[in-house]
């Protein structure tokens, strides 16, 4: 599909690319980067990996193009999984210690076992380091594994924000409640994407050019509309993180009028 010359995944990229940018500005204009420092990490990441596909394809002989993308996947999915920490971090600050390890241990549990029981695990001969090939089909599966385990990860955690958040710090329209819905809202939308591509991909046997053609159409389809949802969800992130988190405002004013009053009682001294 085109629109004015420009293909679909075109149009995609360069407005997803320009929302991060703004999500950045103002993260860090607005001061929410010093309190979601590993959260801004992520998206500086996404960014980097974005502008890395553009840059890089087609420039680079495929075998270092794919060590430098599948490093960056697995640093993205560790760094995911440490964002969840930081937001579970303040949303139930103040939460008593068996509370965190029940907490934690069960999250880590179903993680776990959907880490196990998802998709296909290769063959142990097949896991090998004789050859450059061999380490690349190895970090990649960590990279895969380890990119499922920190969408199912944030999942839990968002759930558990969404239930429980409001007895401590994340509430509702709270920055922490709206970064983790963004985060799980992608991550749920990556795992139907993943969910639904192996059910074709194991399913599909084209016998032809047209109907190969079909089936990698029905991919990009998916992948467009995951990339859409993201950048929604970045718009989202923008508008809200733009906002001071409600009950905020009012203290800061209230501050500003009665230094406003003091400065006023002040009375100058005669000489």
């Amino acid at each position: 599909m085109h629109f004015l010359g420009f293909t679909t995944v075109q149009i995609l990229w360069t407005l997803t690319f320009a929302a991060l940018l703004v999500l950045l500005v103002v993260l860090l204009g607005r001061d929410r980067a010093r309190r979601f420092p590993w959260f801004t990490a992520s998206m500086v990441l996404t960014a980097v990996r974005l502008l890395s596909s553009r840059m890089l394809y087609g420039r680079m002989a495929p075998l270092t193009m794919s060590e430098i993308f599948i490093t960056l996947a697995v640093i993205e999915a560790l760094v995911t999984l440490i964002v969840t920490v930081e937001i579970s971090r303040r949303a139930f600050a103040g939460a008593k210690r068996r509370a965190w390890l029940i907490g934690t241990l069960s999250v880590l549990t179903v993680g776990a076992l959907v880490l196990v029981e998802w998709g296909p695990w290769p063959a142990r001969k097949m896991l090998t380091l004789d050859s450059t090939l061999a380490v690349m089909r190895l970090v990649q599966l960590v990279a895969q594994k380890t990119s499922l385990l920190s969408d199912v990860v944030t999942v839990e955690v968002g759930l558990l924000v969404a239930l429980f958040g409001r007895r401590f710090k994340a509430g509702w329209r709270s920055h922490t409640q709206q970064i983790v819905v963004g985060l799980s809202t992608a991550s749920i939308a990556q795992m139907a994407v993943r969910g639904i591509w192996q059910e074709i991909a194991q399913h599909a046997a084209p016998q032809t050019q047209a109907e190969y053609e079909h089936v990698m159409g029905i991919q990009e389809k998916l992948y467009n509309a995951n990339s859409l949802l993201f950048l929604a969800v970045l718009v989202c992130w923008i508008v809200c993180l733009w906002k001071n988190e409600p009950g905020t405002e009012a203290p800061a004013a209230a501050e500003a009028a009665a230094s406003s009053d003091a400065a006023d009682e002040i009375v100058p001294v005669e000489e």
